[in-house]
C-alpha cells in the first residue's frame, strides 16, 4: 500500500484548513443537523421530536411576540385615558392598518372580526421570525463562547451556534404556517356557506356538466397550489438573501487566501462589505414586504372563499 509523502500531508493539511464559502454558507442558513440537535427527544411513531434550531427559534419568536404584546397591551388597558404611546402606538397603527388595508376590503365588514386576529397574528409572528433572522444574535455568542466562556463542541451554547436564526427560512415552518391558512380557507368558506354548498362554489353556477368536470379537478389544483405559493415565496426569500450577504462577504476571504491579507481587505472595503450593507438595508425591507404579502394573499384567499362568486 502506498504511503503519503510529507508533500502530500502537507498539502491535504491546507486543502482541509482552506476557507470553503459553500460549507460556511448552508451553516449559517440551514438548519442544525439532526444528528446534534440542541434538545435529545425520543422518536415516536417514526417521527423525531428533538429540538433544533429552528425549532428553538420558533420558540423565542413565540415568546418574545407573546411577552411584548401581551405586556404592552396589558399596560395601555390599565392608562386613563386610553393614549397609545410608544411601542403601543406603532402597534396600534399596524393593527389600524391590516385592519382596513387588508382584511376588511378582502372579507368584508360582517366577517372582519372572525378573520382579523388570524391574519394579525400571523403578520406579527412572520414579521419578528424574519426580523430577528437579521440581528447577528448567535455571531455575538459564537465571539463570546470563543475568547470567554470556552463551551465545549457538545454543550448547549456551542451546538445553539450552529445553524440559521431566521426560522421562515425553514421550508417546514412555511409550509406549516401555509397550512393554518390552506384550512382556514376551508373553514371560512364553511362557515359563509355551509359545508356543502363551500365545495359546490369551486364550480361557477351555470356551468354546464360537462365543462364542470374539467373544472373541478382545475380548481382542486388550484387549493393546492395556494399554500405551496405562500410557502416557497417566504422560505425562498428568507433564505436567498442571507445566502446572497454571506457570498459577497466570502470574497474577502476567497482572496485573502489567493493574493494575500492586503488584497482581502482592499476587496472587503471597496467591494463586499459596502455591497453587503446595501442588500442588508434591502433585507429590511424585504422582511417587512414579505410578511406583509403572506397576510396579505391570506386574506384574500380567505375572502375569495367568503365571496366565491364576487
Amino acid at each position: 500500500m502506498q504511503t503519503e509523502t510529507p508533500v502530500q500531508e502537507h498539502a491535504a493539511e491546507a486543502a482541509a484548513e482552506a476557507f470553503n464559502a459553500g460549507a460556511v454558507i448552508i451553516e449559517h442558513v440551514a438548519n442544525s443537523p439532526i444528528d446534534h440537535p440542541l434538545i435529545h427527544l425520543p422518536t415516536i411513531a417514526g417521527i423525531d421530536f428533538s429540538v433544533t434550531k429552528h425549532v428553538f427559534m420558533l420558540w423565542v419568536v413565540a415568546a418574545l411576540v407573546f411577552v411584548v404584546v401581551t405586556t404592552s397591551v396589558r399596560r395601555y388597558l390599565r392608562q386613563d385615558p386610553f393614549v397609545p404611546s410608544g411601542f403601543m402606538n406603532a402597534l396600534e397603527a399596524i393593527v389600524v392598518f391590516l385592519r382596513d388595508n387588508v382584511v376588511r376590503p378582502s372579507v368584508g365588514d360582517r366577517w372582519t372580526p372572525t378573520w382579523m386576529p388570524l391574519v394579525l397574528t400571523l403578520f406579527v409572528f412572520i414579521l419578528t421570525a424574519n426580523a430577528i433572522g437579521l440581528i447577528p444574535i448567535f455571531e455575538v455568542l459564537g465571539l463570546l463562547n470563543h475568547w470567554v466562556f470556552h463551551a465545549g463542541e457538545e454543550s448547549f451554547l456551542a451546538r445553539l451556534l450552529h445553524g440559521g436564526s431566521t426560522a421562515t427560512s425553514n421550508f417546514n415552518v412555511t409550509a406549516a404556517l401555509a397550512l393554518i391558512t390552506f384550512f382556514a380557507i376551508i373553514v371560512a368558506g364553511s362557515k359563509a356557506h355551509g359545508v356543502v354548498q363551500h365545495w359546490k362554489n369551486l364550480v361557477p353556477p351555470g356551468v354546464s356538466p360537462f365543462l364542470a368536470v374539467a373544472l373541478i379537478p382545475i380548481e382542486i389544483l388550484g387549493m393546492l397550489v395556494r399554500p405551496f405559493a405562500l410557502t416557497m415565496r417566504l422560505a425562498a426569500n428568507m433564505t436567498g438573501g442571507h445566502i446572497a450577504i454571506l457570498a459577497i462577504l466570502s470574497f474577502v476571504f476567497i482572496f485573502a487566501e489567493m493574493a494575500g491579507a492586503f488584497v482581502g481587505l482592499g476587496v472587503g472595503v471597496a467591494f463586499a462589505v459596502p455591497l453587503a450593507v446595501g442588500i442588508t438595508a434591502l433585507e429590511i425591507i424585504i422582511v417587512l414586504v414579505q410578511a406583509y404579502v403572506f397576510t396579505l394573499l391570506t386574506a384574500v384567499f380567505i375572502g375569495m372563499a367568503i365571496h366565491a362568486h364576487h
